[in-house]
């Protein structure tokens, strides 16, 4: 398998026209695979608005299974195309019961695997709770063409178990489709403070692990359909390297970015940075319980 791997990204805003945001999402993959890219990555939910600021029974319309029409378009482009696809979307595993899941679309448009959202959560404007269930497929990655991918989804980002648990099972990327803002009357101190708190626990996760990580978030105002303030979804979409170090960064915009990743250097850095060699296993039960007494 090459080292180098060109890996696209797809930054976007939605509408509530679910048909215009899968073109839009269609039209950045075909970009990116212009400009040479052979893995593609698209943002948490990408298929429409954010629909959990509020809780609407009406809004499990929007859900679909998996196989099903989404999949099956991109397994088209896919093969068309000949890339590996990163997806998210509001699956519906039967009637009552809804995962919000990540689908990896090989090259020949077969899928290659699923990953559901394990951390579930349910904070104002962010109500995930009353939509998905939580993840039963746990912390495994998905073999491809283009190597083992440790895909995880947006609030999973905040937590060190699920990236080690990836890269512990041999994930070579680290991918998490996101959708994350700030409410617009928060201060701009408080904005920044979060979005660096954002950057900063990912980048941790690629230093940590030896390994790249890939996070792609959404853009744009969305209003919250109760009459409340709404989300400002940041954007900031970045791709680092297994030291931390930025390869490409985005702005609070729509765009496209494929960049050159590296996997031989996962290899280097963890010669020199052997934490997975050092990790002291024998007194890490405590990890296990919710609180220490």
């Amino acid at each position: 398998m090459l080292n180098q791997l060109n890996v696209g990204i797809v930054q976007q805003s939605c509408s509530a026209d679910l048909e215009a945001n899968l073109d839009k999402s269609v039209a950045g993959i075909r970009k990116a695979a212009a400009e040479g890219a052979s893995l593609v990555v698209l943002q948490e939910l990408h298929r429409g608005l954010y629909f959990c600021q509020q809780e609407d029974v009406a809004e499990f319309d929007q859900a679909e299974t998996i196989p099903g029409p989404s999949t099956n378009r991109l397994g088209e482009l896919a093969r068309e195309l000949g890339i590996v696809i990163v997806a998210s979307l509001f699956e519906k595993r039967t009637t009552g019961l809804y995962h919000n899941t990540a689908v990896v679309i090989e090259q020949d448009g077969s899928i290659a695997g699923k990953y559901r959202k394990m951390h579930i959560p349910d904070d104002p404007g962010f109500y995930e709770k009353f939509y998905f269930t939580p993840g039963d497929l746990g912390f495994t990655p998905i073999d491809t063409s283009v190597g083992k991918l440790g895909v995880l989804v947006c609030w999973d980002q905040w937590f060190p178990e699920a990236a080690r648990l990836m890269a512990m099972a041999g994930a070579e990327l680290l991918i998490y489709p996101t959708a994350i803002g700030w409410f617009p009357g928060d201060d701009s101190a408080e904005k920044q403070r979060q979005q660096d708190a954002w950057v900063t626990v990912q980048r941790s996760h690629a230093v940590a692990n030896g390994v790249p990580v890939i996070s792609v978030n959404r853009v744009g105002h969305e209003s919250d359909p109760a009459g409340g303030e709404g989300i400002d979804f940041w954007g900031h979409s970045f791709i680092a390297g297994p030291q931390g170090e930025f390869l490409a960064k985005l702005g609070d915009a729509e765009a496209v970015s494929v960049v050159a990743v590296d996997k031989q250097r996962s290899e280097d850095v963890r010669r020199i940075w052997p934490f997975l060699r050092d990790r002291r296993i024998d007194h890490y039960g405590d990890l296990t319980k919710l609180l220490r007494d």
